[in-house]
């Protein structure tokens, strides 16, 4: 027998020369994927790192984590064109085709989504946000319309009749629509704070008569850590229908006080008060004096007025410049011998 008629001879339905075709397919087709995967991505990572879009950045990770399972697959399923096989094996080889396909176009989709959701959670400072509660709920609807999809196509493959299925979905959709309202009022909330970003983790706010650190963001209630130490649960709703005020937002705090002295105070050194007021804010960091001049004539005080901004939105930093400043004014106050005052009644008898 020679070279040809063995080439010739005919196994399951298919030629010596069939096989080797089919093979040689796979053989080759592997070994472009093994150096798509073990070389020309390893190169284009080190070049996507080096450009500023993280575009690229998502779509080499997104073909990176795409793993051998998938590449023999296609390989074989490129091959096996070439012969005649076993319809039932034909089906089961699509049927797997089309799992790997969703089940790793899950997975690129949530890599360029949360690479994508980085990009719009960067500050004006360039920084990233540490929150990622949406870009999880994205992808989860994402992952789950994809997984339906699936389905419903690997059901009309089989014969069944998806049309009546779409409809019982889009029905109860609806039913699930309205029974939830509340909780789905609450998500769309969760996208507002995400989208406008009233506040983010890491913020102290104040909503009504609460105040405290966001401590999550979720898709139906935020969480904040109050001064007392109890977590308060809010819902994203009735977040983003009320006023809040989001204390991390500012650049620098004001302060206004008062400070009275006695009436028997002299007149020299009234006029000194402002001058050695002033000298302190020279000393003390963080603090900037805006103004402090003899205000009013009170019951029993003589009334300064004393301005100031404190160069930090931190809680913490502004107790502590407010202790300084106020030992300070003590301190000062008793060097010069000016005397504060307190509520005193003076009784004049008419004899």
């Amino acid at each position: 027998m020679d070279f040809q008629q063995f080439m010739a001879q005919t196994f399951y339905g298919n030629t010596v020369e069939q096989y080797a075709y089919t093979l040689a397919i796979f053989v080759g087709t592997m070994l472009v994927m093994w150096l798509v995967k073990t070389v020309i991505l390893v190169r284009l990572k080190v070049l996507a790192k080096k450009t500023e879009t993280v575009f690229d950045d998502s779509i080499i990770d997104a073909l990176g984590m795409i793993t051998w399972p998938f590449y023999i697959l296609v390989s074989l399923t490129l091959a096996i064109g070439y012969i005649s096989v076993n319809v039932v094996l034909d089906k089961i080889m699509f049927f797997l085709m089309l799992f790997l396909i969703v089940y790793y176009g899950n997975k690129v989709i949530k890599i360029i989504i949360v690479h994508g959701a980085r990009a719009l959670r960067k500050n004006e400072n360039g920084e990233e946000d540490a929150d990622e509660t949406l870009t999880d709920v994205v992808a989860i609807i994402v992952q789950i319309t994809i997984w339906v999809g699936a389905i419903l196509f690997v059901l009309s493959n089989l014969g069944f009749d998806i049309t009546t299925v779409i409809a019982g979905l889009g029905i109860g959709g609806i039913a699930i629509a309205f029974a939830l309202q509340n909780v789905l009022s609450d998500i769309f909330a969760s996208f507002s704070i995400y989208f406008d970003k009233p506040f983010k983790v890491g913020d102290y706010i104040v909503v009504g008569t609460d105040s405290g650190v966001v401590q999550k963001i979720g898709i139906k209630s935020t969480r904040i850590k109050t001064l007392q130490g109890q977590e308060l649960v809010m819902s994203n709703r009735e977040l983003t229908s009320t006023r809040i005020n989001n204390f991390k937002k500012m650049d620098r705090r004001r302060v206004i006080f008062s400070l009275g002295v006695t009436y028997d105070t002299p007149l020299e050194k009234l006029k000194q008060i402002p001058q050695l007021i002033k000298d302190i804010y020279e000393t003390v960091e963080n603090a900037d004096l805006d103004r402090v001049h003899f205000k009013s004539y009170g019951d029993f005080s003589l009334n300064y007025e004393i301005v100031y901004y404190v160069n930090a939105p931190d809680y913490m930093k502004y107790v502590e410049t407010e202790n300084n400043i106020n030992i300070k004014i003590k301190e000062i106050f008793e060097n010069n011998k000016i005397e504060f005052a307190f509520p005193t009644r003076t009784i004049h008898l008419v004899k």
